[in-house]
């Protein structure tokens, strides 16, 4: 006990009856959570009596990891540390007979899902051609596993929906599956409907304690109230302050409303500066639904916050890149800095300033600063992104075979597998580009494929020859703008992709493509072409990919979700501007509280240094546009600022 403070302590030893411990960031609830089921065994209590729930597998196994230094490996081997996942599939594997399944059952992931959806609606529509769009049924199924609410509008989607999850649940039983979304809606269904083996495993785990509990969701929520209903030992740990994914299910009224009999608050902060968790703390009072509460750090302070407003994000970019280089020639290590951001599409800039930096090792001049993408993609690495370089590779080059065999049928067009089989296996043969070979389907001098495939491989040798022209004629950005629309691939995306943000997030980075070919004709002398912007831009640089190991010296570029949990000596929040922080459409769904708890997490990444950063205008379409610094960087007081020009003096 003697490694833990006042607060952390009581928390510790309230080991009887609803427990909320409101854990801010950077606060220890690790170590309070470990410490918590030491001291329990250390009261006698049996380790088999306790089950500690997160949500992740990492955060299971290190939470493992401490109670097994506290009490030893013997004695935490018995302790149920586990995710939610996990810990419903143990029990499902004991007891899904009572549900009319055998106890070796198949789990389905969502692919495996998708493909036995599909099956099933052709079936209902008696429909063997294209069926129409899917995702919004997927989407349905997707909240009904959470244990929320579908849409309200009666559509033909949500009418269809609700069939397809009626016969969904008979057919995977008949197929003695159940999908890994259900796994916990299962356990809830078990648990209600035999009484008697709920009872056994509420005798069985008599002390329930569940991490990061301000992102549960409703099925969630349910499964603990009912582990917990028999003996009330339910310990909660998490910050409504830290709650960010209301756009997938969890719901922050859990932890805001809580039924507690005794709440302890963990306030001293172990991460940052005092002038940090200030800005952080004036920050979140702005929200009105929330535990009162405001972090404190018994350190020294160190700097003071810098703000600067770049012209353009391109200057933006550059700027944050000369202050990394100054930061690593103080002695700071690459992956000791972190580059955060709103919206994935906004690394793109970022990721061009990085690659061509110019900094000194060793003495010696090195060109490209070291980085990966923490939970993500590098930009040219999305599909969406490979998708409209092949066909701009295409259009430039109709003998690059491997771009036309990436795009031949996206979106959509009706070139079958087996067409494209039959086509290539011609083009072997005869030793011709396989565009070619489309070209002579296309005018009728070679017979290949069915009428329809004919008719499709004629409207794409048609397209393919059309901007050729336009994308010598003018603008190129407009060019790749006019034809992005005329193939539809909004609403292939539309269509094809299952959550809304994450449409959102794929289109943002298409727009982020035609941003960087408006770049490129904005940028230097001399004509611009679309060969040479593919053979010389660095976004479809070969950029040699390692595989990534703990401890690698490189600069961490993340979103703002991708950053919770994790600490860094310095942080730079990039993009602070109104539409992008708060984001406008998140803003809308799930409200501008979340989007100002997203700015609070950000904040509260920095151990020592941190940096706001913002562009006065943005690059869209191939015109700059003008932009407003966000509305949250007016909720920190001035004196806690630094205002400086974003030009390195």
């Amino acid at each position: 006990m003697s490694l833990l403070n006042k607060e952390q302590e009581i928390a510790v030893r309230a080991t009887e009856g609803r427990v909320l411990v409101l854990a801010g960031a950077g606060s220890g609830k690790t170590r309070v959570i470990a410490y918590r089921i030491a001291h329990l065994v250390g009261m006698g209590k049996s380790p088999e009596s306790i089950l500690g729930l997160t949500f992740t597998n990492k955060a299971a196994a290190e939470m493992r990891q401490r109670v097994e230094e506290l009490i030893g490996p013997a004695a935490a081997k018995k302790v149920t540390l586990s995710t939610f996942h996990s810990f419903c599939m143990q029990v499902l594997r004991r007891e899904i007979n009572h549900l009319g399944y055998t106890r070796d059952f198949s789990l389905y992931d969502e692919r495996d899902l998708r493909r036995l959806i599909t099956q099933m609606a052709r079936e209902m529509l008696q429909h063997e051609g294209q069926l129409p769009s899917l995702e919004p049924t997927f989407a349905a199924l997707a909240k009904a596993s959470q244990g929320t609410e579908g849409e309200e509008e009666e559509t033909w989607h949500d009418t269809f929906s609700q069939e397809i999850h009626t016969r969904l649940h008979s057919t995977l039983r008949a197929y003695n599956a159940v999908s890994f979304d259900s796994l916990i809606t299962l356990t809830i269904q078990l648990f209600v409907e035999h009484p008697a083996v709920l009872d056994r495993y509420q005798e069985r785990y008599r002390y329930l304690m569940i991490d990061e509990y301000q992102d549960t969701n409703p099925a969630q929520f349910k499964l603990a109230e009912l582990l917990a209903a028999k003996y009330s030992n339910l310990c909660v740990v998490g910050d409504d302050d830290q709650s960010i994914y209301g756009w997938r299910g969890a719901e922050v009224k859990n932890i805001l409303h809580f039924k507690a009999d005794n709440t302890i608050k963990l306030e001293q902060n172990y991460r940052s500066t005092a002038s940090i968790l200030n800005a952080a703390n004036a920050v979140i009072a702005n929200n009105k639904s929330r535990h009162a509460k405001s972090l404190w750090s018994a350190k020294s302070d160190s700097d003071p916050l810098e703000v600067f407003h770049a012209p353009t994000d391109a200057l933006e970019a550059q700027s944050v890149i000369d202050r990394l280089i100054r930061l690593k020639e103080s002695g700071m290590k690459w992956k000791e800095m972190a580059i955060l951001y709103r919206s994935n599409s906004l690394s793109r800039q970022f990721e061009l300033s990085l690659l061509q930096a110019p900094w000194q090792k060793d003495g010696k001049w090195m060109r490209g600063i070291p980085y990966e993408i923490f939970g993500g993609l590098e930009f040219s690495e999305r599909s969406e992104i490979k998708d409209l370089l092949a066909y701009l590779r295409l259009i430039a080059n109709p003998k690059d075979t491997e771009a036309l065999l990436r795009i031949v049928n996206v979106p959509r067009r009706g070139i079958s597998d087996a067409f494209l089989d039959e086509a290539t296996k011609y083009n072997r043969t005869k030793e011709t580009p396989l565009f070619q070979v489309l070209e002579e389907i296309a005018h009728g001098s070679l017979a290949l494929g069915a009428p329809r495939a004919q008719s499709a491989v004629r409207s794409f040798v048609d397209l393919v020859h059309r901007q050729r022209s336009a994308f010598k004629a003018g603008s190129l950005s407009e060019a790749l703008a006019s034809f992005i629309e005329e193939i539809g691939y909004k609403k292939a995306i539309e269509e094809e992709v299952k959550s809304e943000k994450m449409r959102q997030f794929k289109w943002e980075n298409v727009q982020e493509c035609i941003n960087a070919l408006g770049q490129y004709e904005l940028e230097g002398e001399g004509e611009k072409s679309l060969q040479d912007f593919i053979a010389n831009t660095t976004l479809i640089r070969q950029h040699p990919k390692t595989q990534k190991k703990g401890g690698e010296d490189k600069v961490q570029l993340m979103t703002l979700h991708s950053a919770k949990g994790l600490e860094f000596p310095a942080c730079f929040l990039v993009g602070l501007e109104d539409h992008i922080l708060p984001h406008e459409k998140s803003a809308l769904q799930t409200g501008i509280e979340e989007e100002r708890r997203l700015f609070y997490v950000g904040i509260t990444r920095a151990q020592r240094h941190l940096t706001l950063s913002m562009a006065s205008s943005r690059l869209r379409m191939g015109k700059y546009v003008p932009t407003n610094p966000s509305r949250f960087l007016y909720e920190i007081p001035k004196e806690l600022l630094k205002p400086v020009s974003y030009k390195l003096l």
